[in-house]
C-alpha cells in the first residue's frame, strides 16, 4: 500500500529534510512542493501500520520537521 505525507518544514530546512528522507526505509520519494506545506513524501508499507511505524519512528523525529498530515491511497 501506499501514503502520501505532506511536511511542514522548519523556514530554510525543505531540501535538508528531502536529503534525509532519502536513508529513510519505506520512503519511495520526497519532494520540496509550493503551498501550505513545503515537502510531500510517498511511502510504502504492508500495512497502514508500517506507515505509522515509519511516520513516528523515523520521519516525525528529524530536524525540520513540523506538522505531518499523511493520506493513505485506497485504490
Amino acid at each position: 500500500m501506499y501514503a502520501y505525507t505532506t511536511v511542514d518544514a522548519a523556514t530554510g530546512t525543505s531540501e535538508a529534510v528531502c536529503e534525509a528522507l532519502a536513508d529513510v526505509e519505506g520512503v519511495v520519494d520526497a519532494h520540496v512542493i509550493a503551498g501550505d506545506f513545503d515537502v510531500i513524501i510517498e511511502l510504502e508499507g504492508e500495512t497502514p501500520h508500517d506507515v505509522l511505524e515509519t511516520m513516528t519512528t523515523a520521519i516525525r523525529p528529524l530536524e525540520g520537521v513540523g506538522t505531518t498530515r499523511t493520506y493513505i491511497c485506497i485504490d
